[in-house]
């Protein structure tokens, strides 16, 4: 009988104790929906291993780290990969862009935010725009890309998102082979992101004198423009304009003519007819389209 209750006793203790560990596993390690906690990912984000020069310098097992789709075909849902490359690089009319492992664009989403870092593209969005997602302990090659500006952040299944600058970056599921840029500018809000964090290919209106200019432009940031005028000469002078509206791509009336633009947000420029050519994103008002290279050589505007 004695050993019998003894047998109890501690039995019963043993199932205290297991329950007071499971109990403080889940205060500090795990959330009640079963992911990983904020100090646990940046726990993870430490073990992560940064290493300069790209994968190959670093003799890295090949088919191990950064996904890519077959030529021609869709991008594949990603996973979180042992190793993946960030380069400094040019794709299209964007340089420097960030460019992975196998040559392909990276962006950044403007509905994010970079402090602190916080991805809001699940879903649908994560289904177009697949996040660069890194193992835990896994290896990030650093070429051309300032280390201080590379980190993690946990999304909300848990894996780890890699970003530069804060910002989370991502694929183009309609990026078909390295060096594309078709998410350049699409809704405004996605553009190639520089070894900086900053947006590729975008040229930042001016600062104007007139306050009121400048928060009328800070409130167009970021935003997709539908409409545009064109003036002929620099500097807004009404010497000669012509407006465009819409949605798509417009072609202008008067072509290859246009010295400055006024937009209420982002939109693409082209050099060519139907948004075809060299082209370039702007962000709101450029007084003077020669300095980036657009000077009286505008033929179309995309709308996003």
């Amino acid at each position: 009988m004695f050993r019998n209750s003894s047998r109890n006793r501690f039995a019963m203790i043993a199932a205290s104790a297991a329950a007071g560990v499971m109990l403080l596993t889940a205060c500090n390690g795990t959330d009640t929906a079963g992911s990983t906690s904020q100090g646990a990912a940046d726990s993870v984000a430490q073990s992560l291993n940064f290493l300069n020069g790209t994968a190959e310098q670093n003799s890295a097992q090949p088919k191990t780290g950064d996904w890519a789709n077959a030529p021609g075909k869709p991008a594949a849902k990603p996973v979180a990969r042992k190793w993946v490359q960030l380069s400094a690089a040019r794709a299209g009319d964007l340089d420097p862009v960030v460019v992975n492992g196998a040559g392909f664009t990276l962006h950044r989403f403007d509905k994010d935010t970079a402090d602190p870092s916080k991805s809001n593209c699940d879903g649908d969005c994560a289904t177009t725009w697949p996040p660069v997602l890194v193992a835990p302990g896994g290896k990030i090659f650093i070429d051309g890309v300032d280390k201080s500006a590379v980190g993690v952040v946990k999304r909300t299944d848990g894996t780890l998102q890699v970003t530069i600058g804060g910002w989370p970056v991502y694929r183009f599921s309609k990026d078909l082979k390295p060096g594309d840029t078709n998410g350049q500018g699409v809704g405004g809000t996605w553009f190639g992101v520089t070894p900086d964090g900053q947006k590729a290919g975008v040229t930042e209106a001016p600062d104007e004198a007139d306050a009121d200019q400048g928060q009328e432009q800070g409130e167009a940031e970021g935003q997709a423009a539908t409409s545009a005028v064109l003036f002929d000469d620099p500097g807004f002078a009404d010497n000669g304009s012509q407006g465009l509206a819409g949605q798509g791509c417009k072609n202008v009336f008067r072509d290859d003519v246009a010295s400055s633009i006024q937009a209420a947000g982002s939109l693409k420029i082209w050099t060519g007819a139907d948004c075809t050519g060299k082209s370039k994103v702007i962000e709101g008002d450029v007084a003077d389209l020669a300095a980036i290279g657009f000077n009286d050589d505008v033929s179309s505007v995309f709308f996003g």
